[in-house]
């Protein structure tokens, strides 16, 4: 299950599980036409997929996501939370209400889809769980501190997770991408190639790379795989 899959990165790492032999949930909230696109590429390639309108910042709605996937593809195995908004505003404008749409989008679904999913991981003792996060997460960003805070707390939640399921077989990791080729991208006019030591934005399958190799991994947990042309050097 990919969350914010109809684009961008999480479209990238769904067409790259799906060429490993995973069968795909693309989720989306706006984009339906992207959405059946990609459902056809993948199952163009010989794979399961369905494509799930729903907004995961509600609880209602991963419910109702959940209970479609369980019912048409079986059991999340592998769930990679990477549904996101990034708001440019000035500092002096940003509002509760963009406060609290950004975490809700960026970090409660993560919260939200994990909870849903974990009892069928540990009854199976086998589950991967990806978190997109950000560079913002390390050096603040260029959006805002709604942004940076909201991909500060995946790390976050990433920690206590991998701690938690250690031993069951389920590891939990967290990506964060610097600067990447997307739509979400083109709208951020602060964000430019000047901030990037190697000189230029990240590919959507860049960051791909790095999830089907988490995903294949069972060693690695509790990790920020940082993807980002020296934006934030660990």
């Amino acid at each position: 299950l990919v969350t914010g899959a109809s684009r961008g990165i999480g479209r990238a790492i769904a067409i790259a599980l799906a060429r490993e032999g995973a069968d795909i949930v693309v989720n989306y909230r706006t984009h339906w036409k992207e959405a059946e696109e990609l459902l056809e590429n993948i199952e163009g390639s010989g794979r399961r997929c369905m494509a799930a309108e729903a907004d995961v910042s509600l609880s209602g709605e991963v419910s109702r996501l959940i209970a479609a996937t369980e019912k048409e593809l079986g059991h999340v195995d592998i769930l990679v939370n990477n549904a996101g908004i990034a708001k440019q505003l000035p500092v002096e404008d940003i509002t509760e209400r963009d406060w609290e749409e950004t975490i809700a989008v960026n970090l409660k679904s993560a919260f939200l889809l994990t909870q849903s999913v974990l009892p069928h991981m540990r009854a199976g003792r086998w589950g991967r769980i990806l978190n997109i996060s950000s560079a913002a997460a390390q050096v603040g960003g260029v959006v805002g501190p709604h942004y940076a805070s909201s991909k500060a707390g995946l790390i976050g939640l990433t920690h206590f997770y991998a701690s938690f399921l250690a031993k069951e077989g389920i590891t939990v990791n967290t990506i964060a991408p610097g600067p990447v080729g997307t739509d979400m991208a083109a709208g951020l006019p602060a964000l430019t190639t000047d901030l990037v030591p190697v000189g230029r934005f990240g590919t959507p399958e860049e960051i791909a790379d790095i999830a089907v190799s988490l995903a294949c991994n069972g060693y690695i947990t509790g990790q920020t795989v940082n993807v980002n042309g020296g934006r934030y050097m660990s």
